[in-house]
């Protein structure tokens, strides 16, 4: 039995100390250097940063906190630990402290978010940090999280910071394997907030997977074991579970992250902070919550053409709602117009939207007042969402890609996901959708592309 099982007090028998309790989590180990670091600012502002931002528009539950999920996430870390304690290839190589710093990185590994960062990154914005390098700030040396974990969990923060963002190839066998757990296509982090984001939006699809069995099943890779290569693994008896948990991510992204209004209203904010962003985006943006991101935001725009945008998504009452689909492209429908514009930059999309509204300015019955901020466009960013790389061993000790033995898997992780759920979309003010709904949109926006591609 692997030392780490009984060195950890976070690892001990369930009931025999502290709990906090989670949605759809049940008990999470809760132990006096689990509160001690969880009491600190880094953690404590994750109370007030929402996990799914704009979708709330549309799934009115949808407003769990990044504090919650990061609970989660280190809830399914200690289960999953306890798990591979009985693989002996794992318990011969990971130590207590290793395990430590795995459990610690699974608590701060959100803590660099700002509110409504992940839409921001898209932006590619000069300046705007890596959301996973500025979590380094968090926790460095001089800070309450710092002190935390050194004199707590005698864990430095120099480890955390590489077990999130080093370079693998300078891992150790431990790290090699640990670091999977946390940010591989079979992790904690995906098993959290695929179940929670589900439970939140009152939708199904994200809990539909057995995450108990697909623990269980984790393993080492054989060719770990000999030493030449590989890292965590399934067994097959695990491949189910798998391909349960490739379907909903892939069902998660169709109905909530790219439900066509969630990206209606993520087109919105992208636009407002992309118009605005020399005034907008400044060093203590970074250390906002919620409330401070929207207000500082509807300050910058306010007797803008962005104000409609900021207004229609932060002031109820004042703003006239959330932008209305006008088309909609893919590879069936429109493929010219979705294979020009899919994973364009986004200032490539926003000038063909300027493009497009000044193309129609004196149309015949499009209003005069019309401004390049009614129109927008949402395209799917160049990287893909959906990988499952991950081999699954076979009863004689085989390994293959899950793609290979599962074509359920193949169909949806790598055929083409990104083509058959992202589509690339035209939205418009709602003052106009019933005056603009009539036009040939292909035809439009290929003239607007031409101006500006």
């Amino acid at each position: 039995m692997p030392r780490f099982l009984h060195d950890l007090p976070e690892l001990a028998p369930p009931g025999s100390g502290g709990i906090v309790r989670l949605p759809g989590s049940g008990d999470v180990p809760f132990t006096p250097r689990v509160r001690a670091l969880v009491d600190t600012p880094a953690l404590q502002r994750l109370r007030h940063v929402s996990q799914l931002g704009v979708a709330a528009r549309v799934y009115p539950g949808a407003t769990h906190t990044r504090f919650e999920h990061t609970l989660g996430v280190y809830g399914n870390a200690v289960r999953c630990l306890r798990s591979l304690a009985r693989v002996d290839a794992f318990a011969q190589v990971v130590t207590t402290h290793d395990a430590e710093v795995l459990l610690c990185a699974a608590l701060l590994h959100d803590v660099g978010h700002w509110p409504f960062c992940h839409p921001m990154e898209d932006l590619k914005l000069p300046g705007v940090p890596d959301h996973e390098r500025q979590a380094a700030v968090r926790f460095a040396p001089d800070t309450p999280a710092g002190d935390v974990l050194m004199r707590d969990w005698n864990v430095e923060p120099a480890e955390v910071v590489h077990f999130l963002t080093g370079d693998k190839a300078n891992d150790g066998p431990a790290n090699t394997l640990l670091r999977g757990l946390l940010d591989g296509p079979i992790d904690v982090d995906k098993m959290d907030y695929l179940e929670r984001d589900s439970l939140h939006a009152g939708v199904p699809y994200g809990r539909n997977f057995d995450k108990d069995r697909l623990i269980a099943s984790l393993t080492v890779h054989p060719r770990f074991i000999d030493g030449t290569g590989g890292g965590l693994a399934l067994t097959n008896k695990g491949r189910t579970a798998a391909e349960l948990l490739v379907f909903a991510r892939y069902v998660m992204f169709a109905e909530v992250y790219w439900h066509h209004t969630v990206r209606a209203a993520t087109a919105m904010l992208l636009r407002a902070v992309y118009d605005r962003r020399a005034e907008f985006i400044q060093p203590d943006l970074y250390d906002t919550i919620d409330p401070e991101f929207e207000r500082r935001l509807l300050d910058v725009c306010e007797d803008t053409t962005a104000a409609r945008l900021a207004n229609g998504l932060f002031r109820p009452g004042v703003g006239e709602g959330v932008y209305k689909r006008l088309a909609e492209f893919g590879p069936h429908e429109g493929e010219a117009v979705f294979r020009r514009l899919s994973g364009r930059p986004y200032a490539q999309l926003a000038a063909v939207a300027e493009a497009l509204a000044v193309l129609l300015k004196g149309t015949a019955n499009v209003p005069g007042d019309l401004v390049p901020t009614d129109l927008l466009l949402d395209a799917p960013p160049a990287h893909r969402e959906v990988q499952f790389k991950v081999d699954v061993i076979g009863a004689d000790g085989t390994a293959r890609p899950l793609s290979e033995v599962s074509p359920v898997t193949r169909t949806l992780a790598t055929e083409q996901f990104d083509d058959h759920v992202k589509r690339v979309r035209l939205y418009c003010h709602p003052r106009l959708r019933a005056v603009l709904k009539p036009l040939d949109w292909h035809a439009e926006l290929a003239a607007a592309a031409d101006a500006v591609l």
